[in-house]
């Protein structure tokens, strides 16, 4: 049970960054701007995206990994 909880954080935090990215990139292509500057924009924001994103990603890992651990010792003290 705890596998399909992970499983549902780990897929609405991957829908949440998807729509994040997907709004930073519509805000920067609708705003006015040369064509240069807007493909340098979305460089940056990709960019800080990834960061960001990676970042998440590794938290939720060690957030899991510690539930994980947590019922592996009330499981072998029962």
């Amino acid at each position: 049970m705890r596998d399909s909880g992970s499983k549902t954080l780990f897929t609405f935090l991957a829908g949440l960054a998807a729509g994040a990215i997907a709004g930073a990139i519509a805000g920067i292509l609708f705003a006015p701007g040369k064509g240069s500057e807007t493909r340098q924009k979305i460089k940056e924001k990709a960019g800080s995206i990834s960061d960001e994103l990676s970042q998440k990603i590794n938290e939720l890992k060690k957030i899991i990994d510690d539930r994980m651990s947590s019922d592996e010792s009330r499981n072998s003290q029962s």
